[in-house]
């Protein structure tokens, strides 16, 4: 199953034909007996991605939830999503990794960086949010504070979080409302599956691309420009 969920290439890396990529229709159950087998990862099957939008605040009170309106939320009364094949398919983070998430041009520029200097990069998502989520070693969520604070980045408004224990990500091949699916980036292997990177071999250059792509965004238009 290695091909079935299909691996985006963005920029100078290439983004293949849409039929070249997925030429099978892979279920939420199929996806999650993938990861579960192969891999070991903790999984859940959420609600059918069937909704004409995505939520804009996921009912859990996340501020960058990585599976918007699909999890389930304690309370919310979300039905059985047991067996339901169209449905979508969750990493539950914090228990094999937790998940570094930051806005699609940040993450683009930092993974040119990071593969540039040699830098072994993990499993990546692209999410059709406009996001890149980077798989990193479990607990990140926990240390990210003291992470940041250590490389001089605690006092800087970054567009950076992090997934971690209690938390869901959307994996391929969920669709996000009517935005498209989320796809894998960087595949998992067998060099990286099991052994995620640690977070401080990725979190300076992923915390500089932030800080530099805010910058431009405050920049007046006739400096931008």
């Amino acid at each position: 199953m290695d091909n079935l969920f299909g691996e985006l290439r963005l920029g100078h890396l290439r983004l293949a034909p849409l039929g070249a990529r997925r030429r099978t229709k892979v279920t939420a159950s199929q996806a999650a007996a993938e990861y579960t087998g192969r891999w070991g990862w903790a999984v859940a099957t959420g609600e059918p991605a069937d909704s004409a939008t995505t939520p804009t605040r996921c009912p859990c009170g996340a501020a960058r939830c990585g599976a918007p309106g699909l999890h389930p939320v304690p309370g919310s009364g979300a039905r059985a999503r047991a067996g339901r094949t169209e449905g979508s398919v969750l990493f539950a983070t914090g228990r094999a990794f937790d998940v570094l998430d930051v806005p699609e041009q940040a993450g683009l520029q930092a993974l040119v960086r990071l593969e540039r200097m040699g830098t072994q990069v993990g499993p990546v998502l692209t999410a059709p949010t406009g996001r890149l989520q980077f798989l990193v070693a479990a607990g990140t969520a926990r240390r990210l504070p003291d992470l940041l604070y250590r490389m001089g980045w605690d006092d800087a408004a970054l567009d950076l979080t992090c997934h971690g224990e209690g938390g869901y990500v959307a994996a391929p091949p969920t669709v996000l409302g009517g935005l498209g699916p989320v796809r894998w980036l960087r595949r998992p292997t067998r060099d990286n599956a099991g052994c995620p990177p640690e977070a401080r071999l990725l979190l300076g250059t992923l915390a500089y691309a932030c800080h530099r792509g805010r910058e431009r965004t405050a920049e007046p238009a006739w400096i931008a420009s």
